[in-house]
């Protein structure tokens, strides 16, 4: 609105009479919508931002992309499924995300009820050489290397020169983090290494519902549509169905799965660590892509 900020908006009686709210928002506006869907008893479907804005104490605010933390728990028990007899690397630049990602890893290892994992952290300039990452490689034997980073600039060098160290006989796999999707690992820089990330929207575009967007797409706009599309499609298509299904009891069924589009939701409630009561709900299911040489070899 010209005329409105959002607040006003969210203030205005018309509201009253809404069900629901999908929001496509910025770090600073999600607050505003949590607040809303609190006050009247609305659920909000938080689509595109991993993260609650402080949220708390609110039964009818949904996470859809998962938060950094519920990325490192993922990440971390991933693994530990796959790869804890390995050596494990975390490569990281200086900075305060990076220092949450590796405060995280930590807490889990703290607390696992599984092996906990033994990282070890290197810290690098943002103009590091493979010189650099070779002492900590090895010929013989896997290693596993994280990027500790979401900066893309940051793992796509950290990928190219690992690539590199592979041809030279190292022998390596890369754990990226979810700034990855999207990364265009088909080009000749990222041959040879085994490059795994994780993300909660896994399509392959292949079901009939995906190849129709793909058509009209092509067909109206001349355009291939972004992964933002086939995510607002998905979550509109979910939570009205379950609008449809429920009516007013929506709010009860938020965490429901009897409904399906392209990909799997697994919302689960976020509880106080103070009082262990619920403060928002947010979906925890990730997929894990493995790519080599420009081909998904793995969905996981």
């Amino acid at each position: 609105s010209a005329k409105e900020t959002l607040a006003q908006q969210l203030n205005n009686p018309e509201l009253d009479s809404v069900s629901l709210i999908i929001v496509h928002c910025s770090s600073a506006e999600v607050k505003f919508f949590a607040e809303a869907g609190l006050k009247r008893n609305i659920p909000v479907i938080n689509a595109n931002l991993p993260n609650e804005g402080g949220t708390s104490g609110n039964p009818f605010f949904v996470v859809i992309n998962p938060t950094l933390r519920t990325q490192c728990e993922g990440i971390y028990k991933y693994i530990q499924k796959y790869y804890s007899l390995d050596p494990i690397v975390v490569f990281r630049r200086k900075g305060q995300l990076e220092d949450r990602i590796k405060t995280y890893f930590e807490d889990f290892t703290k607390n696992t009820v599984a092996v906990p994992l033994k990282f070890k952290y290197v810290e690098l300039t943002d103009s590091f050489t493979v010189n650099q990452l070779k002492e900590h490689l090895d010929t013989t034997e896997q290693t596993l290397c994280i990027a500790g980073s979401l900066d893309e600039n940051f793992g796509k060098r950290l990928v190219q020169q690992l690539a590199a160290l592979k041809k030279q006989k190292y022998l390596a796999t890369v754990m990226g983090m979810p700034t990855w999707d999207g990364m265009p690992f088909n080009k000749p820089e990222y041959k040879g290494i085994e490059i795994i990330y994780s993300t909660p929207f896994y399509n392959a575009r292949i079901d009939k519902v995906s190849t129709s967007i793909v058509a009209s797409f092509n067909k109206t706009m001349f355009a291939r549509p972004s992964d933002m599309v086939f995510r607002g499609y998905e979550v509109t298509w979910r939570y009205v169905k379950l609008l449809l299904l429920y009516g007013k009891d929506i709010a009860s069924n938020l965490t429901n799965k009897q409904v399906k589009l392209f990909t799997d939701f697994d919302i689960q409630p976020v509880l106080s660590k103070q009082n262990m009561t619920l403060d928002y709900f947010e979906n925890k299911k990730l997929y894990f892509l493995k790519w080599q040489d420009g081909i998904i070899k793995g969905v996981y």
